[in-house]
């Protein structure tokens, strides 16, 4: 197939996201970690670009995705969270499909309305967070052909249910990484994530039954938060990991018991929040593993979780409720190793990247482009990308 040929039928994929390397050029984030995977896994199919800021510039190919770090960048008002650089032009004119990867910040607006000015498709999936943008005053909504959300809760509320222009594509785990691995399970009570007041901590240490052990894993943000948290855990077999690589935190979900994301509404201190979670990465992650899951009613997880089924699902801000789950989890290890492959085969139905990877697509190009593109994949047609 000719250069020309192989562009019209793969369209470059270019993909924006506005904080996804820190100043060690790490992944920093669930949400950063989103844009990222989907971005590598795509490019497994289609000629894709990872657009991204960080303290130096910076250009590498990853697989088959090529990752373009953009150094030095303004901080639109001096938000980390809202880089802006003219060098994203020459990104943009190369691209032919633009998917942005947060809608409120001042560089996903430019670049959506230059993208469209030079006739390409462009996209947006909201992954939370912002800083100041044209939003702050009017609605950019349609800047974007569409909208691409990662839960249905995610499209309810920011408004967008029935609309033509919004489609759900969920989100994925890579499901060889995280992966049963026949070990042990420790019975440990694990929690991975950021450490907030939203996210629901204290009601877990509360609910932890004093025989047993909670192993929370992830960074914390709030100090005043963390010192209430271990005022909560004394007398309690409660650890804190806070510097934790991707084998250990694999190993953790492959030993635990369950995983627990016990996110709430309404924090201990009074703050509220519509949005505390939009999608659950770690409980997919946990999932894939093989670990039942536990989480509360809120926001999208009880589209990640099936009651009863993969793990359960309780009422937030109730750690009587939680604690009950956790105890009938330990006392019937034949019904938690059912459980734990029931959430495997939830996550192989519905949370692969290549099941999301094909949303974004069908989205993209269409019913026929999709089908067109499986077809050949299933051929065992390959293509290399292009710098």
């Amino acid at each position: 197939m000719n250069r020309s040929g192989r562009e019209k039928t793969h369209p470059r994929v270019t993909h924006f996201v506005p904080a996804l390397f820190g100043k060690d050029d790490g992944i920093v984030g669930g949400a950063e970690r989103y844009a990222y995977e989907l971005a590598r896994h795509m490019a497994e199919s289609v000629s894709t670009s990872l657009v991204s800021f960080g303290q130096r510039d910076r250009e590498e190919t990853i697989g088959r995705l090529r990752v373009r770090v953009i150094g030095s960048p303004w901080r639109v008002r001096g938000q980390q969270s809202n880089p802006l650089s003219f060098r994203v032009i020459p990104e943009i004119l190369r691209s032919e499909v633009i998917h942005c990867h947060q809608q409120h910040v001042l560089t996903s607006s430019l670049t959506a309305l230059f993208g469209r000015l030079c006739g390409h498709r462009v996209f947006v999936s909201d992954l939370g967070g912002g800083g100041w943008d044209f939003s702050s005053y009017f609605s950019t909504d349609r800047f974007y052909h569409a909208h691409l959300h990662i839960s249905q809760y995610s499209r309810n509320v920011f408004g967008q249910t029935g609309k033509s222009w919004s489609h759900v594509i969920l989100g994925g785990v890579d499901t060889e990484k995280f992966s049963p691995g026949g070990l042990e399970r420790s019975g440990n009570v694990l929690y991975v994530g950021r450490i907030l007041p939203h996210k629901g901590v204290d009601d877990l240490i509360e609910a932890m039954p004093p025989d047993m052990t909670l192993e929370i894993i992830g960074q914390p943000y709030d100090d005043h938060f963390l010192n209430d948290l271990q005022r909560l855990a004394q007398g309690k077999r409660v650890i804190f990991r806070f510097d934790c690589n991707d084998n250990e935190l694999i190993n953790a979900y492959r030993t635990a018991l369950c995983i627990v994301l016990p996110s709430v509404y309404r924090t201990r201190y009074g703050a509220s929040s519509q949005t505390p979670e939009l999608l659950g990465q770690t409980l997919l992650e946990g999932m894939a593993c093989g670990t039942p899951a536990i989480c509360t009613d809120v926001a999208s997880m009880p589209e990640v979780v099936k009651d009863c089924v993969s793990g359960f699902v309780v009422p937030p801000n109730d750690p009587a409720t939680l604690r009950e789950k956790l105890l009938w989890l330990r006392d019937h290890s034949e019904a938690a190793k059912e459980i734990g492959r029931s959430a495997r085969a939830r996550i192989l139905e519905q949370f692969t990247w290549p099941m999301v990877v094909r949303r974004a697509l069908k989205v993209y190009h269409g019913d026929e482009f999709s089908c067109t593109l499986q077809s050949q994949r299933d051929a065992g047609f390959n293509h290399g990308n292009e710098g």
